[in-house]
């Protein structure tokens, strides 16, 4: 590995997994439209994230579906447990997610629950019209390289 490349340079080899919230019936193009933006945002322009994520509670969203499916990725359906497992690893707490998917950020939690263990956030959420999402990388062993002190990823 190239000690000095840059976190975001070799992140961008990196599984990522997209966490997605929305209000009901919420458009195709709108989901995809934030999720574009959130990719940007978080140093993955133009990439397609590995999968997609979200709780049952959202399991039959057919705007989340269908987003899945215009990009050719699976769609995963984070069990609750699972979420609130993922909970401490979240950035973001809002009442409304508490309040109705038992998470602090249903989004978040999806995206660290399908990524895995050791996966990080690239960000917290992002949060438009009426759309949550978070890029979640996983694998992310981030920091200093302990022999060169190098910034690896």
């Amino acid at each position: 590995m190239d000690l000095d490349k840059t976190v975001s340079e070799t992140a961008t080899t990196r599984r990522i997994v997209a966490g997605i919230g929305c209000r009901k019936d919420t458009p195709t193009a709108t989901i995809l439209s934030v999720l574009a933006e959130t990719l940007e945002q978080t140093g993955f322009p133009g990439r397609t994230p590995d999968m997609l994520a979200t709780g049952t509670i959202k399991a039959d969203e057919a705007g989340i579906i269908e987003a899945a499916k215009k990009l050719g990725v699976p769609l995963v359906v984070v069990e609750q447990a699972a979420l609130e497992a993922a909970a401490s690893r979240t950035l973001t707490v809002s009442q409304v997610s508490l309040t109705y998917a038992g998470s602090p950020s249903l989004c978040e939690a999806s995206a660290l629950a399908a990524a895995g263990e050791t996966a990080v956030l690239a960000a917290p959420r992002f949060v438009r019209d009426g759309v949550t999402c978070a890029i979640a990388v996983a694998n992310a062993e981030t920091g200093p390289n302990k022999k060169t002190g190098k910034t690896t990823a």
